[in-house]
């Protein structure tokens, strides 16, 4: 049984889909005004996985992530780059797109971007003034009013943080609470606006997911999730709109609500707003994108992630063992024996209990010691078979998908240029012919002069060579 950690209960709680076999999954999406940062990497690398895997138990995933295409830095941006904003955002979502397909994270079934749901938006927002939980200001502004919504801060629990949000606010502004908030922004001179019943202007950032979420997935949702900071005041906020929009228990909304952990430079968040962030471009120059992913899923989903060399040049070496095991090997299609059975169903166990990716990786590590193992002993039909399992496993994890013999010698390629590679290629073929000829003092001098150049040979018992 699948067991998920509900933010809103604090406990694990089995996986029960409201519509037998499907899920619907609604993750908060980017706000394109820049690059995509290794925070955003990381909570869209773990939904991803989350999804890969409920596909793999046999669930259709209704996987929705939302585009806020419209926003004060947007418009910001898109005029100091001399752009309209439709200019502007398209080529970021395209920017995204990049990013996000680089570290194979598979895009979502449904990518609603908010401009193109102006109209439900709306919709949502009638709503909510028809039954009193909003009301609109004096310069046009449709605020949402807090006293109206019933058991307001269930997710967070945080009472000191619900009450700090008049820390932020303006006493002297036309809101009837501090802790009200804007559900329609008027537009200021010069700004982009849709027109509406009550002012020309465009969405507030929370009423975004309740509309669109409940426009595609319905009044009830299987699994929400974004990052943790996000659960305060964005998913708060969603709660008490859609229960109150939409006339929900607001502790039914969502069955079971999810939170990544925070990605940490210098032990702070990693944000924009902190200018405390490495976009994911910037992480590409130093690592490749398979070992950013195994960096990414290497903490349970649920705790901070620590962003440091030491960490990456960890997550690079654990990769490599796992191709080293697989190297050299062809794996086979066919039906699983004990042996990758009691591995799969380990696999399987460590990800039924709340998805615990550290715990499912030393599960491919027993695996690769075990292929590694049948290979010194030459049991090659019984490693091609583990290799196959291994590899459908990692999938899942979204990594180990490539050659390992293309992997390994692509690592060595990115540390040496092309004409050393190409020095290496004849070194190879020289020895070859060493050994073809009986030359065995020649090939030794060569795999010594290989070594020192950080280049590891195997030689095959048809006589072939495979290098790394």
């Amino acid at each position: 049984m699948l067991k998920i950690f509900n933010t809103l209960t604090q406990k694990k709680e089995i996986l029960k889909p409201i519509n037998f076999n499907t899920i619907k999954l609604y993750v908060c999406g980017v706000t394109v005004y820049d690059l995509c940062h290794l925070g955003h990497a990381r909570t869209f690398s773990i939904f991803d996985t989350i999804i890969r895997y409920l596909n793999y138990c046999g669930y259709q995933v209704e996987y929705t992530r939302n585009i806020t295409d419209i926003d004060d830095k947007i418009i910001q941006r898109a005029f100091s780059h001399h752009e309209t904003i439709v200019q502007f955002t398209n080529r970021m979502i395209q920017e995204m797109y990049i990013d996000l397909d680089n570290l194979n994270i598979l895009r979502p079934k449904h990518e609603p971007k908010v401009t193109n749901y102006i109209d439900t938006i709306i919709n949502c927002i009638h709503l909510l003034l028809k039954k009193k939980h909003a009301y609109i200001t004096r310069n046009g502004d449709v605020m949402f009013s807090i006293n109206t919504a019933n058991k307001y801060g269930i997710l967070s629990r945080n009472k000191k943080l619900i009450q700090s949000i008049s820390k932020y606010t303006n006493h002297n502004t036309i809101k009837k609470n501090s802790a009200d908030f804007v559900l329609w922004k008027s537009a200021k001179f010069n700004e982009p606006y849709w027109m509406s019943p009550w002012s020309k202007g465009r969405p507030g950032w929370h009423i975004e997911c309740s509309a669109i979420s409940h426009n595609i997935l319905g009044k009830n949702i299987d699994i929400h999730g974004g990052g943790s900071d996000l659960m305060f005041p964005h998913h708060e906020n969603e709660i008490a709109q859609s229960a109150c929009a939409y006339s929900i228990d607001p502790n039914v909304y969502v069955n079971i609500w999810m939170h990544v952990g925070m990605l940490l430079l210098n032990n702070e968040k990693m944000s924009k707003s902190l200018n405390n962030f490495f976009t994911i471009r910037e992480i590409l120059k130093k690592y490749d994108p398979e070992t950013i992913r195994y960096f990414l899923l290497s903490a349970h989903y649920r705790n901070q992630l620590k962003y440091n060399d030491n960490n990456m040049k960890s997550a690079q070496l654990a990769l490599k063992r796992l191709y080293i095991a697989l190297y050299g090997i062809n794996p086979i299609v066919h039906s699983a024996n004990d042996e990758e059975r009691y591995f799969t169903l380990k696999f399987i166990e460590k990800m039924n209990d709340d998805f615990n990716t550290p715990e499912a990786y030393s599960v491919l590590f027993e695996m690769a010691h075990e292929l590694n193992r049948l290979k010194s002993k030459h049991y090659y039909i019984r490693a091609q078979r583990l290799a196959t399992q291994l590899k459908l496993l990692a999938n899942i994890l979204g990594i180990l998908y490539q050659n390992p013999e293309n992997y390994l010698q692509c690592q060595v390629s990115k540390n040496k240029n092309p004409f050393e590679i190409e020095k290496i290629q004849k070194l190879i073929q020289i020895r070859e012919d060493a050994r073809k000829n009986k030359n065995w003092e020649l090939a030794d001098k060569i795999r010594t002069q290989l070594t020192t150049l950080g280049v590891i040979l195997e030689d095959e018992p048809e006589g072939k060579t495979r290098w790394r």
